[in-house]
């Protein structure tokens, strides 16, 4: 395995990003770290899934990758196990940086072992995956050495910042180092704020009042509605009204006792005449 390619970035920055394993992770397409404890105790630099896209397949690895440096190279030692299979895969990568004027030459060298799947593809497949592989990692790695890196705070700010606050004096205390309990000028010498008023609140009004302002503000209450009849289409049907027969009956009971009487006088009439 060799291949060769040149970035426009200065050689010290290119090998911080290509040494740093959470800067690794972000380089390698495909890649995705895991970072529990179980993971970092395993003794490898960086450990997770590698998905690999060879030909027209995808094989997903699981296993840890080291970062070692010698005599000025920089060397990947890995393995992986197919997460959907039997097969394997050992690389061994070393990375040869060559300052340039106007940027970093790279040098990649190594030798990779598999079986499996991965075997199983054809040698121009292979070919190309690891030339697109290795392409994709440099550029990645160019972008974050081009990035600028933030300035980290160093540890003992916090005790240079305690040290000036001493330097500073009573001035800069706070009023429980102004000597308030060593009979120094303290809490008597401070003028407190007058208390603040109450709170004037609004008399309370009475019930009936309240009950109807409460449901002009919040509408019918819970109980009013369970209780209330329905309306629109669903309202019951009104029944009939009583007060016509009512009224009818009022006058036809006196007539009828007189058309009786006038009947039983006319028949008693004609009786006599006989």
């Amino acid at each position: 395995m060799e291949h060769e390619v040149f970035v426009p970035v200065p050689a010290e920055a290119l090998r911080a990003a290509l040494t740093d394993p959470a800067r690794v992770a972000r380089c390698v397409p495909g890649f995705q770290r895991d970072v529990s404890e179980a993971a970092t105790g395993a003794g490898e630099d960086l450990v997770g899934r590698f998905r690999l896209r060879v030909g027209g397949h995808t094989i997903t690895y699981r296993g840890g990758l080291r970062i070692v440096e010698r005599d000025g190279a920089i060397t990947y030692e890995g393995e992986g196990a197919e997460a959907r299979g039997k097969g394997v895969a050992e690389i061994s990568l070393t990375v040869v940086l060559t300052p340039a004027a106007e940027g970093t030459g790279l040098s990649f060298t190594g030798a990779l072992t598999a079986t499996g799947r991965l075997a199983e593809e054809p040698e121009e497949a292979r070919d190309a995956a690891r030339d697109r592989l290795l392409d994709a990692f440099v550029e990645a790695a160019a972008d974050l050495a081009a990035e600028p890196v933030e300035p980290v705070e160093p540890a003992d700010s916090a005790g240079t910042r305690a040290e000036a606050d001493d330097e500073a004096g009573p001035e800069g205390r706070t009023a429980f180092g102004t000597g308030a309990f060593d009979g120094g000028p303290g809490f008597e010498e401070d003028v407190l704020p007058e208390p603040a008023a109450p709170p004037e609140f609004p008399a309370a009004r009475p019930a009936a009042e309240a009950a109807h302002a409460r449901r002009t503000m919040i509408g019918r209450s819970a109980e009013e509605v369970d209780h209330a009849p329905p309306r629109g289409r669903y309202a019951p049907v009104p029944a009939p009204e009583q007060g016509g027969a009512g009224a009818t009956l009022r006058w036809v009971a006196p007539a009828a006792a007189l058309a009786l009487a006038s009947a039983v006088i006319v028949t008693r009439a004609l009786r006599r005449r006989r």
